[in-house]
């Protein structure tokens, strides 16, 4: 017994399918047998498509200030990390352990 290999489908295809899917011609049980996918499969591309369409209308600098806030905030939490294993050393000093 052999087991049947995973097909794979590239980004192209998946947006072709998804991207027909969300126009709505046809149904996704049509669109599934032309392309020989199953039907839920179509519906995911179809979903992934559809979250993540906004995605490409934002502009690069929201992308990037919201990176650097981010960044920022990783800092901080750094800093405060370092303040604390620095206070539990110290603490540990004196205590003998």
């Amino acid at each position: 017994m052999s087991k049947a290999k995973r097909k794979r489908y590239t980004g192209a295809f998946k947006a072709k399918v998804g991207l027909e899917a969300l126009m709505g011609i046809k149904t996704v049980g049509q669109i599934a047998r032309e392309y020989q996918v199953h039907p839920v499969q179509v519906t995911q591309w179809k979903g992934v498509i559809r979250d993540h369409l906004p995605e490409l209308f934002e502009s690069p600098q929201a992308a990037s200030q919201d990176s650097e806030q981010l960044i920022a905030q990783l800092h901080e939490k750094i800093g405060q990390l370092s303040v604390e294993v620095d206070w539990l050393k110290n603490k540990c000093k004196q205590l003998g352990l």
